[in-house]
């Protein structure tokens, strides 16, 4: 079985998939009577046709090392999971290869923040390390197939690197 490894989560290493979602150093602007930050605008949502809606998705906690089996993609919008607790999860993802997905990546989130997947980027399922996995999920609510998946011939381990 071929390996990937968890690597951390950084806004470089990102890039070519999405947004990092965080509260990272001073906010853009003090809002509600100076008590609140507002670090503003934090994602580029884009969809084709339909809305932007909010769902709340539950999933099961997934352990290391784990066989990753499937990707998917939505071609017709952005996706941001937002983790309604302060644990890390897993996000895998993988550049286009002429339509197929390439070599996985995962990164391994650091507690606070979120992800936004831009539209038609390979990645996986949602992965928490620790129950509830509990996540508010913005996406493209709307008509059409906006869900492609893709079955690797051979299965990925995901696991951590050894020290």
């Amino acid at each position: 079985m071929r390996e990937v490894f968890v690597e951390p989560l950084t806004a470089e290493a990102f890039a070519p998939f999405g947004d990092i979602l965080e509260a990272k150093g001073a906010a853009d602007v003090m809002i509600n009577q100076g008590r609140c930050g507002r670090f503003h605008n934090q994602a580029q949502l884009s969809f084709v046709d339909g809305a932007a809606g909010i769902s709340l998705f539950q999933s099961e906690a997934c352990a290391l090392p784990f066989a990753l089996e499937l990707v998917e993609r939505h071609p017709l919008g952005s996706q941001a999971f937002i983790p309604m607790s302060f644990d890390p999860f897993l996000v895998i993802v993988a550049e286009d290869q002429e339509g197929v997905p390439g070599c996985p990546r995962v990164f391994e989130t650091q507690a606070g923040q979120g992800i936004n997947l831009w539209r038609g980027v390979w990645h996986g399922v949602l992965t928490p390390l620790h129950a509830p996995g509990l996540f508010a999920v913005i996406d493209r609510i709307g008509e059409g197939r906006n869900l492609e998946e893709y079955w690797f011939e051979h299965p990925y381990q995901v696991t951590r690197r050894s020290r």
